[in-house]
């Protein structure tokens, strides 16, 4: 039982139920219990707002406006959903092998500063550019995923402190780059490097939304067949559940690990690239990633490895990450908009928890065990 489940249990000690832990259970209840721990942590932040003299109604009204309300808020959620989602997806699929990618930053850096090498330096037509800046990103960021991936598949070094660390060495060699060998010397305020003149194709009917919304997608899908319909996902799934019994059934566990770990480099190496051919994001500075890697890591988590609901997720975080902004342009501290993030976060983190027990009535003395089986039905029934 978990910490928090042996608290609550402690609480119900009182009374005449208890908690118990579900064997299993299905991705339709735990769905269910994410969006419950959602709302309720909305209404738990609004009388906190409340609370301190401030109009939640207005705050959460403003919010829904500036997503919903017009067409730019649309677009705004999307274009700061892809980043977003491509590394959630890398982490969700290291992650069905209980391998902690936390350097999806690094690589999503790496892969857009391959890219800024070859659009500034390449001369072509712009299809021809965009797709070698697609592949040196890809290439870009499985190669920086390489050390970690041998160390751990091999040698059994802890992924999180290897991927961890590569986090800060790509921040450092996107800021000299910025401030150095690719610096835009035209550039009188912000120090960045040199724009790449070609972006990615929009979307029909969209405004700046571009062709680079069908990758998450299509990897998505792609993921999620993999994992339902071939061997290969079956394999990634039991080292996920048992590395020892896995090796036992003739997989290759080490090289197995190796794949994935480069696959979940390459996905947030080619996130780096879109959102470097998106309008307005040409060139690269110290605060092009904006902590994607961080959200992407918090969604894949959020969403239990899970390819849709990591698509969900990527959605919901990127729509409050823009309404946090429209609310600070009004007023809002950006300490409050923190805050608020935190609590629904939590809330969502809890409703996972708590998906995984149900409440069961305690045995009375005496009481036999049909007694005890007519509660547990009891309990089972009246169970979310």
């Amino acid at each position: 039982m978990t910490p928090l489940g042996a608290i609550a249990n402690a609480v119900l000690t009182a009374t005449p139920w208890r908690l118990e832990r579900r064997l299993e259970v299905d991705a339709r209840r735990t769905a269910t219990c994410r969006i419950l721990g959602a709302v309720g942590a909305i209404v738990v932040a609004g009388i906190l707002l409340l609370i301190t003299g401030r109009n939640a109604f207005w705050i959460f009204w403003q919010a829904l406006d500036a997503v919903f309300g017009s067409q730019r808020g649309i677009e705004g959620v999307i274009l700061r959903a892809i980043p977003i989602l491509m590394t959630a997806l890398g982490v969700a699929l290291s992650l069905r092998m209980k391998v902690w990618n936390i350097g999806s930053d690094g690589q999503f850096l790496i892969g857009a500063l391959a890219a800024v090498g070859v659009g500034i330096h390449m001369d072509g037509p712009g299809w021809l550019v965009l797709i070698l800046m697609a592949v040196a990103a890809t290439l870009a960021g499985a190669v920086w995923m390489l050390v970690p991936a041998f160390a751990r598949a091999y040698w059994d070094v802890n992924e999180i402190i290897t991927t961890l660390l590569l986090n800060f060495v790509a921040l450092q060699l996107v800021t000299w780059s910025a401030l150095g060998f690719w610096r835009d010397k035209a550039a009188a305020v912000i120090q960045s490097t040199r724009e790449v003149q070609f972006t990615l194709a929009g979307l029909p009917g969209a405004q700046s939304v571009t062709i680079a919304l069908l990758v998450p997608l299509v990897i998505a899908v792609v993921l999620w067949w993999v994992f339902r319909s071939t061997t290969i996902g079956y394999e990634i799934d039991t080292i996920g559940g048992n590395p020892r019994a896995a090796g036992f059934a003739g997989i290759l566990v080490p090289r197995r690990i190796m794949v994935v770990m480069l696959f979940t480099g390459a996905i947030a190496g080619l996130g780096g690239m879109l959102q470097l051919s998106a309008p307005g994001a040409q060139a690269m500075n110290a605060g092009f990633s904006a902590q994607f890697g961080l959200s992407g890591f918090i969604v894949a988590a959020l969403a239990g490895a899970s390819f849709l609901g990591v698509i969900v997720g990527g959605l919901f975080i990127a729509a409050m990450f823009y309404a946090g902004l429209v609310l600070q342009t009004k007023g809002l501290s950006v300490y409050i908009i923190f805050a608020i993030y935190g609590v629904i976060l939590t809330g969502i983190a809890l409703g996972e928890i708590a998906a995984g027990y149900r409440l069961v009535r305690r045995e009375k003395e005496g009481g036999g065990d049909g007694g005890a089986a007519e509660s547990a039905a009891v309990a089972e029934g009246a169970s979310p």
